[in-house]
């Protein structure tokens, strides 16, 4: 079975997401703690900081964002930002490489590494 791929973009946004619903459910668990207060703030403020987390990787992707690469998607013909060497569409996930050597070739995720000891299929 072929693993599931996304852009990086949208897999960090994903990622952001999920920690502002960690942080709300971890604030809804201290209502658990009514009458215990200090308990109760502890999980508000554990959520608070999950909260602030999401909001500093949003920020963040936010920044790195500007800087990428927008390229044409040739299947969809839509512009879509590309992070490293291997990425795929953000519309229609069409596998997008900037490197000629590895066009044509099987998408890896792990091209864009750069401990990689992977040589390209000739």
């Amino acid at each position: 079975m072929m693993a599931k791929y996304s852009s990086k973009i949208n897999k960090i946004r994903s990622f952001a997401l999920s920690l502002i619903f960690i942080g709300f459910i971890v604030m809804y668990g201290g209502i658990y703690f009514r009458n215990s207060p200090l308990i109760m703030t502890i999980f508000m403020l554990f959520g608070l900081l999950f909260i602030i987390a999401s909001t500093v990787v949003y920020f963040w992707i936010g920044m790195l964002s500007t800087k990428t690469i927008q390229v044409k998607c040739p299947s969809c013909g839509k512009h879509t930002k590309m992070l490293g060497k291997v990425d795929m569409c953000m519309y229609c996930r069409e596998p997008l490489t900037l490197d000629p050597n590895l066009e044509g070739k099987e998408f890896d995720e792990s091209y864009n590494k750069k401990s990689n000891n992977k040589k390209p299929i000739s």
